[in-house]
């Protein structure tokens, strides 16, 4: 059975997009941590991040490295952090999290979040993303 995020990939559940190729798409997630939190998927459906092949891993580190840029820019926090945590979907994904303390990579504090400031946060990181030397 197809994941969720092999459902939004394929447009079957909406998304609020803020990158997107051959390999990879990172969208926001609908329960933030705090504002800004993306979550960068590969397009392939592997559940374990360790099971991926080394070049699609190496790519999704490139692109966490550029969305991290673009989140510093436009949320301004002490780090971007990165987290690795998969249980709640089998499907690997990478977060990221503009934070300014260890308290803001802890999941308990994900929130459903309202769908006009996540197509607000979309457009906002995606424009700071286009500026992003590549």
């Amino acid at each position: 059975m197809a994941s969720v995020f092999t459902h939004i990939i394929n447009g079957d559940l909406p998304g609020h997009f803020v990158y997107q190729d051959d390999i990879a798409i990172a969208i926001l997630t609908i329960q933030p941590i705090k504002a800004g939190h993306v979550l960068v998927i590969p397009r392939a459906e592997v559940d374990h991040w360790d099971d991926l092949p080394t070049e699609t891993i190496t790519h999704l580190m490139s692109v966490s490295q550029i969305i991290s840029k673009a989140l510093k820019q436009c949320y301004n926090p002490t780090r971007v952090g990165l987290l690795i945590a998969g249980l709640e979907v089998p499907h690997t994904h990478l977060h990221l999290v503009p934070m300014d303390s260890m308290g803001d990579l802890d999941i308990k504090n994900a929130r459903d979040a309202d769908q006009d400031e996540l197509k607000k946060n979309a457009q906002l990181i995606s424009e700071a993303i286009k500026k992003i030397p590549s």
